[in-house]
């Protein structure tokens, strides 16, 4: 089937992307509606960490492994292999052997060529994240652990030569034996190295697109996935159309209770995906996004906002009238922890010092988690004890934050460090000067709701916060910057295992994962001994350790575990939230007959 793609791409203008209607197999005119609760950043899998661009991304970009749909506890498959990687060397070697025939979208890139999917594409994308000009936040995943990775490095080479980033530049550690295998070399073994391999940041991208659209490349998403870029208005709607070329796929993985086996046998021998169309939209404000549902815009709402549950529940269980019309509930723990950083960076809020220490713990001091849960989240959510999430492998459902909310301590701990009170009550510097935050927030009703619970926090402790509001996207770029002060911010397991959130603080991070830019030599020693080791007793125990030196030094105030109240239409078919992968939109299915009724 030929695409005709019209770009009408302006920087600094909203971009538009159109594609001519496909139809998936087996599923025509089935359109699924859902939301995002903020605005896209980039659609290029090595630069996107926000939630709607990585959700995106997932169903465009393939990585070698993917999770089984059903499978819990987790479990990998392969994605774009013929089977599972072939670990060698003590687990230091992997090959890992392609599919052929496996399609990018056709390209003006590809100048009217049909462009397979090789060995070299995943070489090239893993790279490219290694690229200083792009500022990927995954280079953790691979930054030492490649053997010979140094090569990609910029700085000084062993020979005192300047050394610059080349793409081109070959590493024992990646390596095509041939145009269908490909062959990973380890420094170390790494328990999670097939997680990674299964994360959207390493999907395959082409040479040729982002030489094309150089800066730009973000804008044309070009895949191998189950969807292709549909119409695009940025910040507004997106819409991903059934991929006409994506390989046949067949469902067969297996359930394991009830409703895992009945979404099993539902789904078992079908093609994926089972819709023509997903229809995006940015749904930032937390009524409309109820309202939007209620009124059947959508197909379901993950995570109802807790301010604006009893529009849906009572006393944790769906209102009988939405009951009625045949609307389900699916109560779920994601591995999802939601906290306040403080730039490390900062020349007020930062730094290393006692005095520097003492106002970041204040203010994790001046948090009341409890009334923030029973006020704000309406009770759906725990105190967040640490970073890591209930579920997530190292996970220590003994430890104990030792920052437990007490303002009469707070204030102590500010006089005591020179933070005096001024004749309007707020405080001053230690050196005299008028100490006054900065905090950035969402320009959303939901981001007022917030400023309000820091500005009553800082107000108890006499200090002094003004609120700078703007898009997620825009605070996410400042943050990369180092422009941010302090800010809220959650994050989600790329894959299930408490490395994944400690990186959020692991000093050669800073800049990109880790936006708080901590920077603490103690804590990146036992971070890297922590990635050496399995999960064991020994590996939870160093987990305590970072624990205790990030509740030492403040960088973050962890807040809270979300527990999401999800809400499905009748007319939804297949669906079963995964605690990794941010979208199910492969594997959903429509009722149209019931959706056109209820519509009426």
């Amino acid at each position: 089937m030929s695409l005709r793609v019209l770009f009408a791409v302006s920087l600094g203008l909203s971009s538009l992307m159109q594609v001519l209607p496909v139809q998936a197999a087996g599923s025509a005119e089935k359109v699924l509606r859902v939301l995002v609760s903020t605005p896209e950043s980039s659609l290029d899998p090595a630069v996107a960490s926000d939630v709607p661009s990585v959700s995106i991304n997932e169903n465009i970009f393939e990585p070698m492994l993917r999770y089984d749909y059903l499978a819990r506890p987790v479990k990998l498959k392969p994605n774009t292999l013929t089977s599972m990687p072939e670990i060698l060397d003590q687990g230091k070697t992997y090959v890992l052997r392609l599919q052929p025939g496996i399609m990018f979208t056709p390209d003006p890139a590809f100048k009217g060529k049909p462009r397979e999917l090789t060995a070299e594409d995943y070489i090239y994308s893993i790279k490219r994240i290694y690229d200083p000009t792009v500022k990927s936040p995954w280079l953790f995943m691979f930054e030492g652990k490649l053997l010979g990775d140094e090569k990609l490095r910029p700085g000084t080479a062993k020979d005192g030569k300047a050394q610059e980033f080349n793409v081109q530049t070959s590493i024992p550690g990646l390596q095509a034996v041939d145009k269908y295998t490909l062959r990973i070399r380890l420094n170390a073994p790494d328990s999670n190295f097939l997680f990674i391999l299964a994360t959207t940041a390493t999907g395959a991208m082409a040479k040729e697109v982002v030489d094309a659209y150089a800066g730009q490349v973000g804008n044309h998403p070009i895949g191998t996935g189950p969807f292709i870029l549909g119409q695009w208005q940025r910040s507004f709607r997106i819409e991903l159309l059934a991929n006409p070329q994506y390989r046949k796929q067949v469902f067969n993985d297996q359930g394991t209770d009830e409703a895992t086996k009945k979404i099993a046998a539902s789904l078992a021998g079908q093609t994926l995906p089972r819709v023509s169309k997903v229809e995006i939209k940015i749904m930032e404000e937390q009524q409309s996004r109820v309202l939007g549902f209620l009124n059947n815009e959508f197909d379901y709402l993950e995570q109802v906002p807790p301010p604006l549950s009893n529009m849906v529940l009572d006393d944790g269980k769906l209102k009988p009238a939405l009951q009625q019309r045949g609307i389900r509930l699916s109560l779920f723990t994601p591995l999802q922890t939601y906290y306040m950083w403080m730039n490390m960076e900062d020349p007020v809020i930062g730094g290393y010092t006692p005095e520097k220490i003492a106002l970041r713990r204040a203010i994790a001091l001046s948090y009341d988690s409890k009334e923030d849960i029973a006020l704000m989240e309406k009770g759906l959510a725990i105190q967040a004890q640490s970073p890591l999430p209930p579920n997530v492998l190292g996970y220590d459902a003994n430890y104990k934050t030792p920052v437990q909310y007490n303002v009469k301590l707070a204030n102590a701990l500010l006089d005591k460090f020179g933070y005096k009170r001024a004749a309007d009550g707020y405080r001053n510097l230690p050196d005299g000067q008028p100490l006054h935050l900065q905090m950035h927030s969402l320009a959303s009703t939901t981001g007022r709701l917030r400023d309000e619970v820091w500005r009553k926090n800082l107000d108890a402790i006499g200090v002094h916060v003004s609120f700078k509001t703007d898009k997620h996207s825009e605070v996410l770029r400042a943050a990369r910057l180092g422009k941010v002060q302090m800010t809220e911010a959650n994050w989600i397991a790329d894959f299930p295992d408490a490395e994944n959130f400690y990186q959020l603080l692991y000093g050669p991070n800073a800049g990109r994962a880790n936006y708080s830019r901590f920077n603490l030599p103690a804590f990146n020693t036992l971070y890297e001994q922590a990635m050496r080791l399995s999960d064991s007793p020994e590996r939870t125990a160093i987990y305590r350790q970072m624990a205790q030196l990030m509740h030492g030094y403040t960088p973050w105030v962890p807040r809270i575990h979300p527990v999401t109240a999800d809400i499905l239409q009748p007319w939804l078919q297949n669906y079963y939230r995964h605690p990794v992968d941010f979208t199910s939109w492969r594997y959903l299915d429509i009722d149209v007959a019931a959706r056109n009724k209820a519509l009426k």
